[in-house]
Parts: structure tokens; C-alpha cells; sequence
């Protein structure tokens, strides 16, 4: 028994110091898990999955810039937008491989994300919100702009071919499951990438740019090129999830970038946690499964045209104000307060 215990410290002290070794464990194990997740279940729960893959790229990217940053962002739409008119584009043009079509569209919203950066590098607060909110309105419009209408299809938008499965896999390989697959492998890295941003000097600065930039800058910090990076890296993770998107619904069109988009991210990012990644799941699940459960048949067949239209987005905001109500940390902070409540009765216990 004391050689499992030593041997179980030792474990958690290398894991403790070693934070690459431990993000990689988990992106492992998380890996390994959606595998056998998305065989077990049917090709629409499969689908669902592949959702909640590019909404966590997105929301992810938006915990590190608002969660930890402190940047108030209601554009994160409209660099969805991009990376999915980009892979539209990309794929209907040229036959490059998926990797590498996806790799561009990250490269392309990485830049626009630059662009906006040194823009708003000295906005912050309601200042921030409102130049981003003018981007999330502005740029899906851009489609009707008679020049480009006929690049970017107009408010039609582009289709996507389906990137079919591997030959590898099985000619019946579903192509739902390849599609999960490919969202979650993507989400997996995001996550890994950014929880070693977080642990890393550039993301140790950011709660001190968030919390007072002119102490911040007293300290050394370059408060302007944080925040320059943290737009970049949030953009091309949208980027990554409208590329995501574009895939697996074949089509890059500007209905699929409303305003509303950009605004369920942040709540996606509330109802998680702000500046929690773990949190960012949680709301990217509720996101994607909240909505539908309430617009499933079963539940509005018997309700009013008008009020089952509008059912999504009430069940939503009720679940966004209890859980803030209940939870003010977020999902994952109410998972860990419950999670000391039950340490602290066990040890009680045992004592």
C-alpha cells in the first residue's frame, strides 16, 4: 500500500511540474475517449459532436482573449466567417488536402486577426465591444457588395464538397463519425495549444493587462503586443472552428454568421467559466445541445408557430440566467465548489 501511494505522489509531483507532460496526457486520454464516444453512438449524435467541435475552437480562443485577457469581443462571428469562406473557397479551387485547406483558413484569420489587433490594441472595455460588434455586423455583408458577389456566391453563399472518409477506414466508414473525428481531433489540439499558452510568460501576463494595464506596463509588460497576440490567437482558433463548420455542413454562407453567433459565444464562454478553459466544453455542449433539444418536434408540436420558433433562444437565455444565478464562476466553478464541498464533508468523515 505504501509502495501504490509513493509511487502515486511521485505521479502527481512529475504531472504538477511538468505541465507539457500533463496537457498531453489529457489530450490523449481526450482523444482516445471521443473515438469510442462517436463509434457508440448514431450518426446524428455524431453530427452533434462535430458541432460542439468547432463552437469549443471558437469559444476557446475566446476564453483566453476575454476570460484571461480581459478583451470584450462580440466580433468572433465574423472570423468564423472568414475561415469558412476561405476553406469555401480554397477547396473549390484548388484540391489541396483537408489539413491543409484548414492550415490556411487558420493563416488567413490569424491575419485579419492581426489587422483588428493593432486596431483596438488601445481599445478596451465598451470601446472594444463596440468596434468588434461593428465587424460581427459589417462583414458578413460584404457578400452582397456587388464586386465580390460573384466570388463569395452572394447571400447563397458557396457549397462545400464533403471530404470523405479515408479509404483506410472502410468504404461504409460513416461519413458523420469522419466528420466528428476531424472537429474533435481539432478541438483537442486548440485545447492543448492554449492550455500551454496559458501556462506559458505570455499567458501569465495577460490576467495583469486585464486587471490594471498601467501597473502592467510599470512591470515590463508590453501591454499592446499581449494584446496584439491574444487577438491573433483568438482569431485563428474562430477561424479554425468557421473552417470546421464549413466542412461539415458543406457550405459557407453569410446566414450561418448572424450577429446572434458572435453573442452565443460569449455565453457559451459565461455559462462555462470566464478564463476557463475546461469551462469552454461545458459551454460549447450547452450550446450546441440546449438549442436543439428545445426545437426538437416532440417538444413544439403542440406549441404555437410563433413561441416554438422562439423556444431555442428562451430555454437558452433561462439556462445562461440560472446557471449565473446559481453558479456565478460558471459551470466549472460550480463544479469545483462542489467538488471541495465533498472533499471537505469526506475528510470530516474520516477525521
Amino acid at each position: 500500500m505504501r509502495l501504490g501511494s509513493g509511487w502515486a505522489g511521485v505521479a502527481r509531483r512529475t504531472l504538477g511540474r511538468h505541465t507539457l507532460l500533463r496537457h498531453t496526457i489529457a489530450a490523449v486520454v481526450a482523444v482516445a475517449a471521443l473515438a469510442v464516444l462517436t463509434d457508440a453512438v448514431s450518426p446524428y449524435r455524431d453530427l452533434q459532436i462535430a458541432h460542439m467541435g468547432y463552437i469549443l475552437c471558437a469559444a476557446a480562443g475566446l476564453t483566453v482573449l476575454t476570460g484571461l485577457g480581459g478583451q470584450i469581443s462580440l466580433g468572433h462571428g465574423a472570423f468564423m466567417a472568414i475561415g469558412a469562406y476561405t476553406t469555401a473557397l480554397v477547396l473549390n479551387h484548388w484540391a489541396w488536402p483537408l489539413a491543409a485547406v484548414l492550415i490556411a483558413a487558420v493563416a488567413v484569420t490569424a491575419v485579419a486577426g492581426f489587422i483588428v489587433g493593432v486596431a483596438a490594441a488601445r481599445l478596451h472595455g465598451p470601446y472594444l465591444a463596440g468596434a468588434t460588434l461593428a465587424l460581427a455586423v459589417g462583414l458578413p455583408g460584404l457578400v452582397s457588395y456587388e464586386p465580390v458577389t460573384g466570388l463569395l456566391g452572394g447571400q447563397n453563399g458557396l457549397s462545400v464538397s464533403p471530404s470523405p472518409p479515408p479509404l483506410a477506414l472502410g468504404e461504409t466508414f460513416p461519413l458523420e463519425r469522419w466528420q466528428a473525428w476531424i472537429s474533435c481531433l481539432c478541438a483537442v489540439i486548440v485545447m492543448w495549444l492554449l492550455a500551454n499558452l496559458t501556462h506559458s510568460r505570455l499567458g501569465r501576463s495577460l490576467p495583469a493587462t486585464r486587471d490594471d494595464e498601467i501597473a502592467a506596463a510599470l512591470s515590463g509588460i508590453r501591454v499592446a503586443r499581449v494584446r496584439i497576440i491574444t487577438s491573433v490567437v483568438a482569431a485563428a482558433c474562430a477561424g479554425l472552428g468557421g473552417a470546421l463548420l464549413a466542412v461539415v455542413t458543406t457550405l459557407a454562407a453569410p446566414g450561418a454568421f448572424p450577429l446572434t453567433l458572435s453573442l452565443q459565444l460569449v455565453a457559451a464562454v459565461v455559462l462555462g467559466g470566464l478564463g476557463s478553459l475546461a469551462g469552454a466544453v461545458w459551454g460549447s455542449v450547452i450550446l450546441v445541445l440546449v438549442p436543439n433539444w428545445a426545437s426538437n418536434p416532440d417538444v413544439t408540436s403542440h406549441l404555437p408557430h410563433n413561441v416554438a420558433s422562439n423556444l431555442p433562444a428562451l430555454v437558452f437565455g433561462v439556462v445562461l440566467i440560472v446557471v449565473t444565478l446559481l453558479f456565478p464562476r460558471g459551470m466549472q466553478g460550480g463544479f469545483r465548489w462542489v467538488g471541495r464541498q465533498v472533499r471537505d464533508r469526506l475528510t470530516q468523515r474520516s477525521g
